[in-house]
């Protein structure tokens, strides 16, 4: 009798935490591909072109960066308030330039680093299919900054209890021995 309360305890330890191991769970940084510093270009290149061709406007969601494709949308999030905005890549750093992205000043603002000029961001993708288009993108020519690498998806082993099975009768546990 004890061995079948024991081989019931097993198996229902076993039905709760499997449900709860069962679901593969990302990395936070699972899509971060750069981190560094980041300013804003406003007043001064306003309603000018940009390197892809089109007009930047200084209150649109948009950033320069040095080798990103352009129309790459990112998440820049400042590292010390966690704030975050999104934008798309429309325009060009210079190489030489030692700041990793130049943000729009609408997308300054939302990132509260008007009064800062610069400061330290993240930049992370959308979704995991963008991760493998940059790398195919960059070859074997990736920037040495930026952070890519291939991420397998998970495969889900969890498998529904079917509902023609049910739960033995608990009311062993409470009878005397």
């Amino acid at each position: 009798m004890k061995f079948d309360n024991m081989r019931l305890w097993v198996f229902l330890l076993i039905a709760v935490f499997s449900g709860t191991f069962a679901h593969a769970k990302m990395d936070g940084d699972s899509l971060l591909i750069q981190q560094g510093v980041a300013s804003f270009y406003g007043k001064k290149f306003h309603l000018r072109k940009t390197s892809n061709g089109e007009v930047f406007h200084m209150d649109s969601l948009t950033a320069a960066h040095k080798t990103l494709p352009f129309g790459t949308v990112l998440k820049v999030t400042r590292v010390d308030s966690g704030r975050s905005v999104w934008v798309k890549i429309n325009d060009r750093l210079p190489k030489y330039s030692k700041r990793i992205i130049d943000l729009s000043r609408a997308a300054a603002t939302q990132l509260d680093m008007i009064l800062d000029g610069v400061a330290v961001v993240k930049l992370e993708v959308v979704e995991l299919e963008v991760i493998d288009t940059l790398i195919e993108y960059y070859g074997e020519e990736k920037p040495p900054s930026i952070r890519l690498r291939p991420i397998a998806t998970a495969i889900n082993f969890y498998k529904p209890i079917p509902d023609w099975f049910i739960l033995p009768d608990l009311t062993i546990i409470n009878r005397p021995l």
